[in-house]
């Protein structure tokens, strides 16, 4: 057999071991928050970009949740202003607000632009749109962090409006108090969130790390798939820490309301999310209710 010939049954095996699997999400909604270094390297953010248009036209839904908090810290610095800090969220005072509602507006028209680029419609709003993201003020442990908001309700109607009309929802993270006042949301909770508002069937967080691992300094380690039970008593015994924590909260939140499956995905890695969504191994962390979420190959995945 030439390589040629070689290369393109690899290909066809590919589609062949994807099809259960495009089958199955079909008409589904899928939240996909996108963040972390794959905004900063243009041949990953073209990768992601391909990866959720091709969702778009097998026939899935997608949502885009998008950050930007290198972007703000970037345009901060250009004004002479430092960014802080407080538990991993941005301390967002007046001016610092003003800043963050540019950028997150510039990141979020362009890939828009991206993905129109592609043939596929997008459609690009922030969680002030049509009231999607109400908030509350955020505290820290009593302490005031400034303009940053906690998502007290999700109204869904302009988002399922949009995929009812064939366009992706891309959405920046900002939202409004019952004051009118505008908060910047971290991406992590809005993505949750839309994803537990809209009942998708599955939620993945794009990030800087393999997934969840056994051990953090061993990427050998890695956990494909873990259950609630498992994930809880991973906290419990300092498995998961630090900044992976909030992150796994948010997951293990979404799970417990609804949301069927929950990935972690390591966004450096091209392809990331047909890797994980469309072959049996996949390459992050899959955090679902119990043994019933299952996939059938996944049992002897599963940590026990």
């Amino acid at each position: 057999m030439d390589e040629y010939m070689q290369e393109i049954l690899i290909k066809a095996q590919t589609l062949i071991e994807a099809l259960p699997y495009i089958r199955d999400f079909t008409n589904k909604k899928i939240v996909i928050k996108y963040g972390g270094s794959a905004m900063l390297d243009s041949k990953l953010e073209e990768s992601v970009i391909k990866d959720v248009a091709l969702l778009k036209l097998i026939g899935m839904k997608p949502i885009i949740v998008h950050g930007g908090g290198k972007e703000i810290s970037k345009w901060l610095g250009k004004i002479g202003k430092e960014s802080q800090f407080v538990k991993g969220l941005r301390v967002t005072d007046a001016e610092t607000m003003e800043v963050a509602e540019m950028v997150l507006n510039k990141v979020n028209k362009n890939l828009v632009q991206m993905i129109e680029q592609l043939g596929v419609k997008a459609a690009g709003i922030c969680g002030k749109d049509g009231g999607t993201l109400r908030c509350t003020k955020k505290t820290v442990e009593g302490e005031d962090i400034g303009f940053v908001g906690n998502v007290e309700y999700v109204e869904e109607t302009l988002i399922d409006s949009l995929i009812d009309n064939d366009f992706i929802p891309v959405i920046a993270p900002i939202g409004l108090g019952d004051d009118y006042q505008s908060y910047n949301i971290n991406a992590d909770e809005a993505a949750s969130a839309v994803a537990k508002a809209i009942g998708a069937e599955k939620l993945a967080f794009l990030t800087d790390i393999e997934g969840v691992c056994m051990d953090p300094n061993d990427s050998k380690t890695l956990v494909s798939v873990l259950t609630l039970e498992k994930a809880k008593q991973m906290i419990d015994d300092g498995f998961i820490s630090g900044g992976m924590l909030p992150k796994i909260n948010n997951c293990i939140e979404a799970v417990e309301n609804g949301v069927n499956r929950v990935h972690i995905l390591d966004g450096r890695k091209e392809h990331c999310l047909l890797l994980e969504f469309f072959t049996k191994k996949g390459i992050g962390t899959a955090i679902i209710d119990d043994h019933r979420a299952l996939y059938p190959h996944e049992e002897e995945e599963l940590v026990k």
